[in-house]
C-alpha cells in the first residue's frame, strides 16, 4: 500500500474487482520493494491469509486485509530476497501462488511460432500441465496481440474474471498465466477485453477437450500417457498409399452412421467395435471420418467446427478417440480425416473477433467472410494463423497417428472470386484471382506433412481444373498426395441416372474421365455430397422399378471399381439406402433383414476383394500402358469395353451394358490369347441379379485392335470383368 497513494490504491482494487486491472505480475504475488519483501493477493471472500516457507511448512506471516473487498498484503521489511512460498487460505492446505511464476514461455517457441513456421504451437499454448518449483498445475496461454486485458475463467475460480489476470509478453501478443490449483476436467474459457474494449469470453483455440454442445466452454485436458500399439502399421503404412496401391475409402460420420436403441451416439470405443468389423468385412482398406474436430450444430455435420484440436465430446475423450484409431490400424484399417482449414464460425466463444479485431480472419469481409456458408475465412497471410492451422494438421497426425487428412473445399481457399459476384471480391497483387497466400500456405503444409510424417496421404477436395493440385511443390504444384475427382463423380452419375433410352446421347459422360485421368492422382468419390439436400439416396438416383435401380448400381460401381482411380464410396450406400442421409438418425441397418439389400454388401465386398486382388486394377493407374479402350464410341448400344494392364500382372478385361438388354454374341477385342473367364458379373443372382450367363468363348478373330477376340452375351444394365487365363 505505501507505494501507492490512497486514491491509487483504491482505484486499483476496483479495477481489479471489476475484472479490469492489467497489471497483476507487476504488482501481486511477491515482489521486492524499497520497504522490503511484499506479498499481496486478491482474493475476494477470503477470511485469512497465511505464507507459508515451501521447504519447511512454516508460516512466515499472516497478510493483512487491507480492503474490505478482498485485497491482503503484508510487507517484512526485515527480508529483501525473493522466498520460495505458499499461500494457505483460511487455514486450508498450502497452495502454489499463480503471480509467483513470472517467466513462463520459451522465446524461441514463441519466435517460431510468430515467424508462421511452427507445427507443433500445440504442445505449448492452450492448458498444458506443468510442475514449477515442485508445484503441480496447468499453464494457460492464448494468443491475443489487440487485447487490452485477458483473464481465465473456470471452475478453479469460480468464473471470476478478477482472479487470474495473464502475463503479457507483447513482442508475440501471447498472454499465460500457471495456475496451480487447476485439475483435469474443470472447465474454462478466456475472458477476453478486446481492443475495441468490449469483453468476450472464449473457448481455448488449442483446446484438446471441450464440453459437449450445447454448452461451450473447453475443458483442462486428463493428463495421461495413451500407450500405442501400432508401430507395425506405422512404420509400413507408407507402402499402402503410393498411387500403385489399392485404395478404397469407406467414409461415414460418426454420429449417424449407427445410434444406439434410444438415438443416442455410440461412444469410440462401440464405433470401434462395430465400425471395423464392417469395414473390414466390405474389404476396405481405408475408413475415411467426417470432420470430429468439436462442432456445435449437429447439422454442419463437423464442417463448421469451433475446436480444431479436440476430438469431439459427443463420443468420449482425446483418449478414447487415439484407441479407436489404434484398434483401425491394429485390424489393418488407415484411418483418414476430414479436415477443414478453409473456414471457421461466427459462434461468439470461436475464434471471430478473437481479440475484438479480425485476428484469425481477413477483416476486409471480401476477403475474410464466406458468403455461402456465413463463416470466416482464416487469413493465410498472418504467421501466427498459419502456425494455428500447420500445427493442427500435426496434431492429428502426430498425436492421434492420423493416416492423412482430406483438406475440405480446397476450391474455397484457391480462388479469391469463389462465389462471388463482380465487386465482391479483391484481386490479388498482380490483379488476378488466385488466393497466392492459400496457395503458399497448401504448399507449405503438404511439404511440411510430408517431410514429418512419413507415408501419410494428403487428400484435396479440389472441385476445379486448378493445375498440378497433386504434382510436387518444386514443380510448381500443389503438393497433395491425391485429388477427388469431381468432375467424373458429376458425369458418372449424371449418365447413370437417366433413363436407359436416353443414356446414348451422353454416352461421352462415361468415357470423358479417360481424357484427363493421368493429369492428378484421382481418388473416384461418391461421397457424403451425393445424398443430401434434396439429391435422394444414391440407389434412388438409379432408374425403373426396384431391380432395375439395383441392376444400374451394380453395372456403375463395376465400372468406378474398374476405372483408374482409387475409391471412395459413403456409408449407406453399401446395402443400398432409399432414404437421404440424415445426420440425426443413424443408417436404415434394419434394410438388412431383406436379401436384396444384404446381396447387394456382398456385391462391394467382392468388388473390393477382387481389386486388391488383381493389380491390374490399381497398380498402373498413373500409367498410359495401364488403360486401352477396346470399344469407347458405341453409343447406340451404350456399351463400353477396356483393358486394365499392369507389369507382370494378369489382364482385365471390362465390358459394361448400360441397356435392359440381354446382347447375345457381342464381340470385343482380347489382347491376349487363352480361355476367357469371367471375374465378375454384376447381374449374378448371388447379387440379385437375373443370373444371364456370359459365356465367353475366344475367337481367333482380329478385333478393336487385336489379333483375337471374345465372344460373349451381355446380361442386362451389367458390368462383366474377364480374365485370360
Amino acid at each position: 500500500m505505501k507505494n501507492k497513494s490512497t486514491s491509487e490504491f483504491d482505484a486499483s482494487v476496483q479495477a481489479l474487482a471489476d475484472a479490469r486491472y492489467n497489471h497483476h505480475f507487476a504488482w501481486l504475488g511477491q515482489q521486492v520493494t524499497e520497504q522490503g519483501l511484499s506479498f499481496r493477493v486478491w482474493a475476494p471472500g477470503a477470511k485469512q491469509i497465511d505464507v507459508i516457507c515451501a521447504q519447511t511448512g512454516r508460516r512466515i506471516t499472516r497478510l493483512t486485509q487491507s480492503h474490505p473487498s478482498g485485497f491482503f498484503e503484508k510487507t517484512l521489511g526485515n527480508r529483501r530476497r525473493p522466498i520460495d512460498y505458499r499461500l494457505s487460505f483460511d487455514g486450508g492446505d498450502p497452495v502454489g501462488d499463480a503471480y509467483a511464476y513470472g517467466d513462463l514461455l520459451d522465446p524461441t517457441a514463441q519466435y517460431f511460432y510468430a515467424e508462421g513456421q511452427q507445427i507443433d504451437a500445440y504442445r505449448w499454448l492452450g492448458a498444458q500441465h506443468h510442475e514449477y518449483g515442485g508445484v503441480s498445475g496447468v499453464r494457460f496461454t492464448v494468443w491475443a496481440p489487440n487485447a487490452q486485458r485477458v483473464a481465465v475463467i473456470g471452475d478453479f475460480n469460480g468464473w471470476d474474471a478478477s482472479r487470474h489476470g495473464l502475463k503479457h509478453y507483447p513482442d508475440a501478443g501471447i498472454w499465460a498465466i500457471f495456475i496451480p490449483d487447476a485439475e483435469p476436467g474443470q472447465a474454462y474459457k478466456f475472458h477476453v477485453m478486446g481492443a475495441d474494449g468490449v469483453v468476450r469470453e472464449k473457448a481455448d483455440p488449442y483446446a484438446r477437450q471441450m464440453e459437449r454442445s450445447p454448452a461451450t466452454a473447453s475443458l483442462v485436458p486428463v493428463n495421461t500417457n495413451f500407450q500405442w500399439t501400432d508401430a507395425q502399421w506405422m512404420k509400413e503404412r507408407g507402402a499402402q498409399h503410393t498411387p500403385s496401391s489399392a485404395i478404397s475409402i469407406y467414409e461415414c460420420q460418426l454420429a449417424s452412421w449407427m445410434r444406439d436403441y434410444d438415438n443416442h451416439y455410440l461412444s469410440y470405443e462401440e464405433l470401434a467395435e462395430r465400425l471395423i468389423s464392417h469395414a473390414k468385412a466390405l474389404g476396405f482398406t481405408h475408413i475415411q471420418l467426417m470432420p470430429v474436430s468439436e462442432y456445435p450444430f449437429d447439422g454442419s455435420w463437423g464442417y463448421q467446427p469451433v475446436g480444431l484440436y479436440a476430438p469431439t465430446s459427443r463420443f468420449g475423450l482425446l483418449d478414447d478417440f487415439k484407441a479407436f484409431v489404434n484398434r483401425c490400424h491394429e485390424a489393418g484399417l488407415g484411418v483418414l480425416l476430414d479436415w477443414v482449414p478453409g473456414h471457421f464460425p461466427s459462434d461468439p466463444h470461436g475464434l471471430a473477433e478473437f481479440d475484438g479485431t479480425a485476428l484469425y480472419e481477413h477483416a476486409d469481409p471480401r476477403r475474410g467472410f464466406h458468403p455461402d456458408w456465413n463463416t470466416y475465412i482464416y487469413n493465410y497471410g498472418r504467421n501466427e494463423v498459419r502456425s494455428f492451422l500447420l500445427s493442427n494438421a500435426d496434431f492429428w497426425l502426430s498425436e492421434c497417428h492420423i493416416d492423412g487428412l482430406r483438406v475440405d473445399a480446397v476450391a474455397s481457399m484457391l480462388y479469391l472470386d469463389y462465389s462471388r459476384a463482380a465487386g465482391e471480391w479483391i484481386p490479388n497483387e498482380h490483379g488476378g484471382r488466385e488466393n497466392l497466400e492459400a496457395v503458399a500456405f497448401l504448399q507449405a503444409l503438404n511439404s511440411l506433412m510430408y517431410a514429418n510424417h512419413p507415408g501419410i496421404m494428403m487428400i484435396a477436395e479440389e472441385s476445379t481444373a486448378w493445375p498440378g493440385v497433386s504434382h510436387p511443390v518444386d514443380q510448381g504444384g500443389l503438393g497433395f498426395g491425391y485429388k477427388w475427382n469431381m468432375g467424373w463423380m458429376n458425369d458418372t452419375l449424371r449418365y447413370i441416372s437417366k433413363d436407359p433410352i436416353h443414356r446414348a446421347y451422353h454416352h461421352d459422360d462415361m468415357t470423358f474421365s479417360m481424357v484427363y485421368a493421368r493429369d492428378e492422382n484421382f481418388i473416384l468419390s461418391i461421397s457424403h455430397d451425393e445424398c443430401v439436400h434434396g439429391k435422394g439416396s444414391l440407389l434412388n438416383k438409379m432408374p425403373g422399378d426396384d431391380w432395375q435401380k439395383r441392376a444400374n448400381l451394380r453395372a456403375y460401381w463395376a465400372y468406378m471399381w474398374a476405372h483408374p482411380g482409387k475409391k471412395l464410396l459413403f456409408m449407406g450406400m453399401e446395402f443400398g439406402q432409399y432414404r437421404e442421409w440424415n445426420h440425426d438418425h443413424g443408417l436404415d441397418w434394419y434394410l438388412l433383414e431383406r436379401a436384396e439389400h444384404r446381396q447387394l454388401m456382398d456385391y462391394v465386398a467382392r468388388l473390393n476383394q477382387l481389386y486388391t486382388q488383381y493389380p491390374a486394377l490399381y497398380e498402373a493407374d498413373q500409367d498410359a500402358e495401364g488403360f486401352c479402350w477396346l470399344q469407347a464410341h458405341n453409343k447406340d448400344q451404350s456399351i463400353l469395353a477396356w483393358v486394365r494392364s499392369a507389369p507382370n500382372a494378369q489382364q482385365v478385361i471390362v465390358v459394361c451394358n448400360y441397356t435392359p438388354t440381354v446382347v447375345h454374341d457381342y464381340r470385343v477385342g482380347a489382347p491376349s490369347m487363352g480361355q476367357p473367364q469371367v471375374l465378375l458379373n454384376s447381374d449374378d443372382a448371388s447379387f440379385g441379379g437375373s443370373d444371364v450367363k456370359p459365356n465367353p468363348r475366344f475367337e481367333p478373330m482380329p478385333w478393336d485392335g487385336c489379333e483375337q477376340s471374345i465372344c460373349l452375351t451381355l446380361p442386362p444394365l451389367a458390368t462383366v470383368w474377364l480374365v485370360v487365363r
